[in-house]
């Protein structure tokens, strides 16, 4: 078995300053004669890490996963990192070079109001103003402004020149036939310059870098890709994750179980999870509890560039896995973490059989996470930690987790000594969010996880949370 490291105790905010490489020079061995399973089976788990000292740890992996990404160019030395993709296809794709503006945004000085373009100064001095030409959008004015006058104008049409504020409809009174139309600001309503007018380039000027490459596309990022006249993107391909369940008791979905089966359904889940982080999830067959069996799963899975274990983690007797990980070649970072759900979470690295990786260091490494085997602890696991590995093979900047805070409605008891993740419903109908616990039967309570929408998150020193008390969540 490879010897497993655990952190020496230091500030989280020290661990997030640090580099991937200074944190490994922080890494203590484990006694090499002690296996994983034996470690965790120890009450105290004095080697394991917290929460924040794993999270940490996992960040900066996924930094250098992301330094290490072959950015923008078109090809990497083992073959094409990025893709053009159809602007509709582009939804929750990631841009792999920064979005430029092909011309000043707006091309041109617009209103922002139907009513009448003016000059701040004769408008304001309340007297009357001939209607002097009429424009709406798509329309160019066919001459400058003249001195005394207005321009009638919609909402989204060019500001003819010589006019510096639009004065709205319903503030002025129009007066005249309508061959021989004026207008009057209706006292004591002022304008100003500027006002109701987005001038040329005030949004952004040709050339401008209006998205950075690894930001995440959505609808907002494709209407303004769109208004640079892209029909295409540049995107990063999405890394293969390949996901294997293991366990004699699983079937698969669409057969029915029989005494003391269950359903796979934490590979369904974990597909959908992968997709949201920006993965292509590749589900693998039921990997049985034999050696044989995980072997062949593992050598099968290696080409990916990452990989998700469910099941096989803990201190059982046909805890399998980790062991087979160890005849793979596996280095394991950490083999466990002081969290509930989660607590038996392996991170580590095997080599990789591939020819076109997405992930780097010469493509030699398939990332890996063993999740627990119970679906709320898999769904954990995963966000926490196995999420911002996706999100940084991705490309994307932002890689989580998502946090936010809430307002407790209950008072939630528990025990200190792990950090607890703990389904919940929040609201967020209100002033302010509200969360509250979902009535739950341990990790494998799939209707409970199915009726939260967060997770309530307990500190480790905490036994009490109090009803009222801001509190933290962890968002899907």
């Amino acid at each position: 078995m490879p010897r497993g490291i655990f952190l020496k105790k230091m500030p989280p905010c020290t661990m997030l300053a640090m580099s991937a490489s200074e944190l490994k020079a922080q890494w203590t061995l484990y006694n090499p004669s002690m296996s994983p399973a034996r470690r965790r089976s120890k009450s105290s788990s004095p080697a394991l890490p917290s929460y924040d000292e794993a999270a940490a740890l996992v960040a900066a992996y996924a930094a250098r996963l992301a330094r290490l990404r072959p950015g923008s160019r078109s090809s990497g030395p083992d073959g094409p990192c990025t893709e053009r993709v159809p602007l509709d296809q582009a939804l929750g794709r990631v841009f792999a070079e920064p979005l430029l503006a092909d011309a000043d945004q707006p091309p041109f000085a617009r209103s922002t109001r139907d009513g009448f373009a003016c000059r701040a100064a004769e408008v304001s001095s309340h007297r009357h103003l001939a209607v002097a030409g009429s424009t709406r959008a798509g329309q160019t004015s066919s001459a400058p402004l003249p001195r005394g006058s207005a321009w009638e104008i919609m909402t989204g049409a060019s500001v003819p020149a010589g006019a510096d504020a639009v004065v709205m409809l319903e503030h002025v009174e129009e007066t005249g036939a309508p061959s021989a139309r004026a207008i009057r600001l209706l006292p004591p309503r002022t304008i100003r310059k500027g006002e109701n007018i987005v001038a040329r380039g005030a949004q952004a000027r040709k050339g401008d870098n209006l998205l950075p490459a690894g930001s995440l596309i959505g609808a907002a990022q494709i209407a303004l890709a769109g208004s640079c006249g892209c029909a295409t993107l540049n995107v990063f391909l999405k890394p293969r994750v390949a996901i294997l369940s293991t366990g004699d008791e699983l079937v698969p979905i669409r057969s029915s179980p029989g005494p003391s089966q269950i359903r796979n359904s934490s590979s369904a889940m974990l597909a959908a999870l992968v997709s949201v982080a920006g993965g292509s999830p590749w589900v693998l067959p039921i990997a049985r509890d034999t050696d044989k069996s995980l072997d062949a799963a593992l050598a099968r899975a290696a080409s990916a560039d990452l990989l998700l274990i469910t099941g096989g983690v803990s201190a059982g007797k046909f805890d399998l896995v980790e062991p087979a990980l160890a005849r793979a070649g596996a280095r394991f970072h950490f083999t466990g973490v002081r969290i509930q759900p989660g607590k038996p979470l392996v991170f580590g690295e095997m080599p990789r059989r591939s020819t076109n990786p997405v992930q780097n260091e010469n493509g030699t490494k398939c990332t890996i996470f063993g999740l627990p085997g119970n679906p709320v602890s898999s769904a954990v696991t995963f966000l926490l930690f196995a999420a911002p590995v996706v999100a940084a093979l991705a490309g994307k900047r932002d890689r989580g987790p998502r946090f936010a805070l809430a307002r407790l409605t209950e008072d939630v008891k528990t025990k200190t000594g792990l950090t607890r993740f703990l389904p919940a419903a929040c609201t967020f109908s209100g002033t302010v969010p509200e969360v509250a616990l979902v009535t739950w039967q341990g990790s494998g309570d799939l209707a409970a996880m199915a009726r939260a929408n967060c997770f309530l998150v307990v500190p480790e020193d905490s036994d009490r949370l109090r009803a009222g008390s801001t509190v933290r969540i962890l968002l899907p």
